[in-house]
């Protein structure tokens, strides 16, 4: 494997539609309310993908030293764990990356301030105590209330705010679906690896509540997020009829719910995929329905 295959590989690009799609959401807030901005787009897009790509660095460099990740892990190959790189390497990668994000966030702090200056610190902060530190937010069963936020409204909200200058409850509402599909993204890893987990002593929601409480995490993120979602939307912003196309994408993920709830183990991992494609799907549907 050459090294580019093997950083894309680590960077888990099944998954990186969690950190684009609140983005997408956000400037398509933006384009409706004629407040776009170019720029700022552009650095929001980077940064976020920059942070989640450091974060899933962090992660592989962390669950490795931590014996989270073995040989007996059931999920996709993990960089380190494999001795693809080391960790030495893998930690100065997670370093570069959230040094690369920082410097695309610069201009957004110019144009946004120090709330933007905050939210960005503490993105890159959360990114690394996900897995790491003495009480990583992985580890501790927390990680589903990480990805909701960051990945929810703070992403979209911000996106929209370093174009708008300002914020409303519409932006912070809409975060909340491309948050619970990040919701649903991680409780299929979780119930993937529950066994490993369980052993290794990461507490996620997957362990300490049992694999029925996952699955039904899972049906109900994918759901609140794709119909729930829009419909509140609709009721309070009357006029935007094509935004209710996203509430069909529960169609296109009949096969990913099967699989999470007769599924176990490797099986799972089509169900990751898909359900990354199915946050692709509800965010082109709700941008380009807000649009119109």
């Amino acid at each position: 494997m050459s090294p580019g295959k093997i950083w894309l590989m680590a960077a888990r690009p099944k998954t990186l539609a969690a950190g684009m799609s609140p983005v997408f959401i956000g400037t398509a807030l933006a384009l409706h309310d004629r407040v776009f901005h170019g720029p700022s787009a552009v650095c929001a897009f980077l940064g976020a993908l920059l942070i989640q790509v450091g974060t899933n660095y962090a992660n592989d460099y962390f669950d490795f030293v931590k014996g989270t990740d073995t040989a007996e892990r059931v999920g996709p190959l993990r960089a380190t764990q494999a001795g693809l790189v080391t960790p030495q390497q893998m930690r100065l990668a997670a370093f570069i990356v959230f040094a690369l994000a920082f410097a695309a966030g610069l201009y957004l702090v110019h144009r946004g301030g120090w709330p933007i200056l905050v939210i960005g610190l503490v993105s890159i902060l959360c990114g690394v105590l996900y897995t790491g530190g003495p009480y990583p937010l992985g580890y501790l069963g927390l990680g589903d209330l990480f990805v909701l936020v960051f990945f929810g409204p703070v992403a979209v909200a911000g996106t929209y705010y370093v174009q708008a200058l300002d914020v409303n409850a519409v932006s912070i509402l809409a975060g909340l679906a491309p948050g619970l599909f990040s919701v649903a993204i991680l409780t299929v890893n979780n119930l993937r690896d529950v066994e490993g987990d369980r052993v290794s002593g990461k507490k996620t929601l997957a362990v300490r509540l049992g694999v029925k409480f996952a699955r039904g995490e899972y049906l109900t993120a994918l759901l609140l997020g794709s119909v729930a979602v829009p419909l509140l939307l609709f009721h309070l912003v009357p006029g935007h009829c094509a935004v209710l196309l996203a509430c069909f994408v529960p169609v296109a993920g009949i096969t990913p719910i099967a699989q999470v709830f007769t599924g176990q183990g490797p099986e799972l991992n089509k169900a990751l995929a898909a359900t990354g494609k199915l946050l692709l799907l509800y965010t082109l549907l709700f941008c380009v329905g807000w649009i119109l």
